[in-house]
């Protein structure tokens, strides 16, 4: 195993229970993968086809409890914690960088033996997941994208992210806080203020919060060192150091024809529909685009049945 690889168990814990269920919003049964060097939990529910849910920060794949409800019956639905959320353990020397990530996703599906997978990404799970495809562009048929980026190469990737870090109230503080050296210091505490991080990128819903809500979202930061994850990514944004994985020929070539859907929250104050869905319909001319007005970036909080009906109505067009 790698230098990279390597953990010690004194330096790596779950940070919430394997069996913590949240009173019950949360009842798959846990399961764990050691293939990426580190526990990655992750959810796998029902028989069929492979939908595999990629969440992004500071969630982890509480967000997808009702997808995973309503898609579980038709389809088999694994849904990981990327390393440092969720339930995932959070090594204490890892780089937790994109391209880190990308890794142990990679290793995920190896082990699982994963194949025809249906993709459905949600925010920094857009750039891990289209790593995926440019690695293994045989094992993925289809790609959902909800409010999360497509990088593959497309030659304005640079301007929609320039554009957001200078728009997007979420990244705006992230290179601020970088440069006034308070990013450790506020995200070091996510496990206190959860909520504010979440309104800052955006949901329009405030009906779901409650205090098993709070408390599911919370519970993966109860201490500084087990906000690894949602540093790193917040600190690879401010100083360049995430590498988007760059597509061999074969993978550009398969894409175009992939069937794809991106639906989009339009409240969303962190990923701009305008920016990121010219992305989307570049590499992929023949996807569907559904709007959603009204709901904001986490729209898997803010419209979950809505999200699940069109994901049902996408996987019958292209079966």
């Amino acid at each position: 195993m790698s230098a990279a690889r390597r953990h010690s168990p004194l330096e790596s814990q779950l940070m919430i229970p394997a069996d913590e269920t949240f009173d019950g919003t949360f009842p798959f049964t846990p399961h764990f993968s050691s293939a990426p060097g580190f526990r990655m939990h992750y959810v796998d529910q029902g028989v069929g086809p492979v939908l595999l849910f990629l969440h992004g920060e500071p969630t982890w794949s509480y967000l997808f409890r009702h997808a995973i409800d309503d898609l579980s019956g038709t389809h088999r639905v694994v849904a990981p914690d990327h390393m440092g959320f969720g339930k995932s353990e959070t090594p204490a020397d890892r780089s937790y960088r994109l391209q880190d990530h990308i890794d142990n996703l990679e290793a995920l599906v190896l082990d699982l033996d994963l194949r025809d997978i249906t993709l459905v990404m949600h925010d920094f799970g857009g750039p891990v997941g289209m790593g995926l495809i440019a690695r293994h562009p045989h094992r993925v048929s289809r790609v959902v994208s909800v409010n999360a980026p497509t990088p593959f190469g497309q030659p304005g990737l640079p301007a929609a992210l320039a554009a957001a870090a200078s728009e997007a109230p979420w990244f705006q503080w992230i290179v601020q806080a970088h440069k006034e050296g308070t990013l450790d210091d506020v995200l070091g505490e996510l496990g206190y203020n959860i909520l504010s991080t979440l309104k800052l990128n955006g949901f329009q819903d405030t009906t779901v919060i409650t205090p098993i809500w709070i408390r599911a979202y919370a519970s993966a930061f109860p201490t500084r060192a087990s906000t690894l994850g949602a540093l790193g990514w917040a600190e690879g944004f401010a100083t360049g150091a995430h590498t988007f994985e760059p597509p061999t020929a074969e993978a550009r070539n398969l894409l175009p024809s992939m069937p794809a859907l991106a639906v989009w929250g339009m409240e969303d104050r962190t990923l701009d529909a305008a920016q990121f869905l010219p992305l989307f319909r570049e590499i992929f001319p023949h996807g569907h685009v559904s709007e959603l007005p009204g709901v904001g970036h986490y729209a898997f909080e803010d419209a979950p049945r809505s999200i699940s009906a069109l994901l049902k109505l996408f996987l019958q067009m292209s079966p």
